[in-house]
């Protein structure tokens, strides 16, 4: 019996709580999405039993029911009617939602998202922090290795990452923000153009001497961005909002060439003619607060630089203080009494990171912090910083508090190096006069920073507490923290079929290929048979049996298109096991079908596996390529 669609819209409207608790209403391929004023005045278990409705569930804010493919539309346009509300998109819905949380939580929502682009490569900044570290204090303990061939070209190998850090950025923030990968890494190149000064060579030359380009009356600095972080992510978020204004309004006819050049000449300039000068003056402000300050009063000057400094680190012009060090350094018996101020800061933000890494139970935060913390104990904090400490908050905080009363020990002692660019263990090589009291700094440094995380960073406090002991806050923090945990383990997707795993991009049909259906894969089968990729329920099967739509776990959307074109076939060579609205299980054989059959006709047997709302999703991975046996994990996709 077909769906009373009017009837549906109108039990839905009724179990909601009136007109006034609606904010706004979208639909994607599946679910219709709604966000409320109070979710207390919604009567939940109505709502499930209304019939239509095959799920409800809240997520991000937003309440999601369940409801079909090709049914939701029909359903929303009368939910529209009986509601009054106007349409939405998805993304005004996931705006409203993200509006109604607390200032506190949006305020730290907003800090992530600017660093999300970096986390994709946290590993090849951790590797090359360690190797980096390593390579300098071996340099530095024997010097003879200092000038050999093995010191050349292994630091070579430690520094590319970071020589070209803003080109990894850029990717990685063209895929967070949307926009295409290539054009975000020729926004990060252009950022570091060899025909550009290095940013870290310009330290002691005066403003005059840096070559200007003057383009109506407009200069440009010819200066590049090694280092940088946040110039980086906010040029190619600019890339994006542009790239994807000129797609909607550039005729297709000539999209294909007019939106790259225009995306690319229009991000250029602003990079270096707006974003990069901005930063540049910043530079000279914080070094010439920087300079004030280590000379104010009896170490209070130090304390508060030794603060400060983790966040110039996230900024990327810490480097710039090479300048006060060097000034330090060029005065007859002069001593960098600047190096134990960002050796305490450096040693602190380690200790805070080790603390989460032996604190936490998650295994991807372990295997990111534990390495991490090394490279910071050898100098180099950014794994550190921007992969642990930031994305969390409090050990930032934690590893601030321990490097200024550092600083501020290292300034009563007088701590003074003989050098530059070396700090943290290695620091010892250049300090050999104050030995005892460098070892005194980084120890209160360490110890402070470590013991403050280790109290006030609760990851495992609210997971291993007793329910009855809990506040309700820790409740709520463990229940979403679990709720997390559970969507991560869920949110798996399991070859369907035994063959030949290939990138998305490569099914050979061009509505797949662009992912205009979702994200995923295409699989070349070996073996006629499809079986289910998860536990869920069967939300379509399509007349020509070529087809079925799978709802999973946490809301997945999926869809088992067999072959291109075999709609054609009219179901010939296709056998259907199960029915719509049919729970199952992974592994559960779904639908057959005869591959010399499809051959036969000319079709490819290529099956598209696809998440169609992947855009839900903070990043989808695939997780294997190549050949492949039913029920292994092909694809994950993170909340």
């Amino acid at each position: 019996m077909a769906l009373d669609y009017a009837k549906c819209a109108k039990e839905i409207y009724e179990n909601l709580g009136g007109r006034q608790n609606l904010v706004s209403a979208a639909h994607c391929a599946t679910r219709l999405r709604l966000v409320t004023v109070d979710n207390a005045k919604i009567d939940m278990k109505k709502l499930e039993n209304v019939d239509g409705v095959k799920g409800v569930f809240s997520n991000n804010g937003q309440l999601q029911l369940i409801i079909g493919t090709g049914t939701v539309n029909k359903v929303y346009d009368a939910f529209l009617k009986v509601s009054g509300m106007t349409a939405a998109t998805k993304e005004e819905v996931k705006a409203a939602a993200a509006a109604k949380q607390p200032i506190f939580k949006r305020m730290i929502k907003s800090l992530g998202d600017v660093f999300v682009p970096i986390l994709p490569i946290l590993p090849a900044i951790v590797a090359s922090g360690l190797m980096m570290g390593l390579v300098e204090a071996l340099g530095k303990a024997v010097p003879s290795f200092a000038g050999s061939d093995w010191y050349g070209i292994l630091d070579m190998f430690a520094n590319t990452a970071f020589t070209f850090l803003p080109i990894l950025i850029a990717i990685s923030a063209a895929r967070v923000f949307g926009g295409n990968v290539f054009l975000g890494a020729v926004i990060g190149m252009i950022m570091i153009h060899p025909n550009l000064l290095n940013a870290w060579s310009i330290a002691g030359m005066e403003a005059s001497e840096i070559p200007v380009w003057h383009l109506l009356g407009f200069p440009i600095r010819q200066v590049g961005y090694q280092g940088h972080v946040i110039p980086v992510i906010i040029a190619v978020w600019l890339m994006c909002q542009l790239e994807k204004w000129l797609h909607k309004h550039v005729p297709e006819m000539i999209d294909l060439f007019v939106t790259p050049l225009v995306t690319v000449l229009v991000t250029g300039f602003l990079t270096l003619g707006i974003i990069g000068p901005i930063f540049s003056t910043a530079e000279t402000y914080v070094l010439t607060f920087a300079q004030w300050l280590i000379t104010v009063g009896h170490g209070i000057g130090s304390m508060i630089m030794g603060a400060l400094y983790p966040l110039t680190v996230v900024c990327g012009i810490h480097h710039m203080y090479n300048v006060i060090e060097a000034g330090m350094l060029s005065v007859p018996d002069g001593l960098n009494t600047w190096m134990p101020i960002a050796s305490a800061a450096n040693f602190a933000q380690g200790a805070a990171c080790l603390a989460v890494g032996l604190k936490a139970k998650n295994h991807k935060t372990k295997a990111v912090a534990i390495p991490s913390s090394l490279s910071a104990a050898l100098g180099i904090t950014e794994p550190a910083i921007f992969g642990v400490n930031l994305r969390f908050v409090k050990p930032l905080v934690c590893g601030i508090a321990g490097g200024a009363a550092g600083a501020l020990l290292g300034a009563m002692f007088h701590i003074g190096a003989t050098s530059y660019g070396v700090t943290g263990i290695p620091g010892f090589l250049i300090t050999l006069d104050y030995t005892v009291q460098y070892a005194i700094v980084l120890a209160v440094s360490f110890g402070i920073s470590f013991v403050l995380t280790w109290l006030f960073w609760k990851e495992e406090e609210e997971q291993t507490s007793a329910p009855d002991e809990m506040t309700d806050t820790e409740k709520e923090s463990a229940d979403e923290e679990k709720e997390s945990e559970k969507k991560e383990a869920e949110t798996v997707i399991y070859a369907p079929l035994t063959g030949k795993v290939i990138s998305r991009e490569e099914i050979p049909d061009e509505t797949f290929a662009a992912g205009i259906l979702g994200d995923g894969v295409g699989i070349e089968p070996s073996v006629g048979e499809v079986t289910a990729p998860c536990d869920g329920e069967i939300s379509t099967v399509a007349e020509t049996k070529h087809a079925i739509g799978i709802t999973g776990p946490a809301g997945m959307e999926l869809l088992i298109h067999v072959g291109i074109d075999t709609v054609n076939m009219k179901g010939d060579g296709f056998a259907v096991l199960v029915s719509e609205g049919d729970k199952v299980k992974k592994g559960q054989k779904l639908l057959t079908f005869d591959m010399e059959k499809i051959r036969a006709v000319g079709y490819s047997t290529t099956t598209a596996v696809l998440l169609t709302n992947s855009d839900d999703y903070a990043a989808m991975t695939v997780e294997r390529t190549g050949a492949v046996e039913a029920g292994e994990m092909i694809i994950k996709a993170g909340t």
